[in-house]
């Protein structure tokens, strides 16, 4: 790895962990660059300002769900396989991390301003609509987008009760909330 790209990435975990220390986006460039050890100057360098670096972090973080969520997909076989690994990869460990969950919670917010933010969540929403929808299909036919909706509405549900309760959940048990829904949607 180059030492741009090194010091990018240190600057992105910096990001996440300034983000979970605080809770929100009131965390200044210089407090990132001084867990990253780098420079206020560098990241502005490489960033241009805090939004841009944490849209930055953003695309990290949707990038490692990515990889997560096509791994767990790699080895489901059927439908109900590929629902199990989808609501699991969703509560993967490195995604029920304190900084990533005060992440989340804060793109949400700045999605409300932000197009560049909102365009992100959007593919976000969709990719994951799309995903359950797919396999959801074979098992309830028309059914299929409204209860991908539901099931996302609660994956969002439980992030938000996680950074308001960090206590609360571990990723087992969110997962487990989420497939005791979907367990009784399929039993209709």
């Amino acid at each position: 790895m180059g030492a741009e790209i090194q010091r990018k990435q240190q600057l992105i975990n910096a990001t996440i962990q300034a983000i979970g220390e605080t809770g929100s986006l009131d965390v200044t460039v210089g407090k990132i660059a001084k867990i990253a050890g780098v420079s206020s100057a560098l990241a502005f360098h490489y960033f241009g300002d805090k939004e841009a670096l944490f849209l930055a972090a953003m695309r990290d973080i949707l990038q490692r769900y990515s990889r997560d969520v096509s791994a767990a997909l790699a080895v489901a076989d059927t439908p109900e396989q590929r629902l199990d690994a989808l609501i699991r990869a969703n509560f993967g460990t490195s995604h029920f991390d304190r900084g990533v969950i005060a992440a989340w919670m804060n793109f949400y917010v700045l999605a409300q301003r932000s197009d560049a933010a909102r365009r992100l969540l959007r593919i976000y929403h969709a990719r994951l609509l799309s995903n359950l929808a797919h396999a959801l299909r074979p098992l309830t036919g028309d059914q299929a987008r409204s209860i991908a909706l539901r099931l996302s509405a609660q994956i969002d549900g439980i992030y938000l009760r996680a950074a308001l309760n960090p206590a609360g959940a571990s990723p087992e048990e969110a997962a487990a909330q989420v497939l005791a829904t979907l367990k009784r949607e399929l039993a209709f």
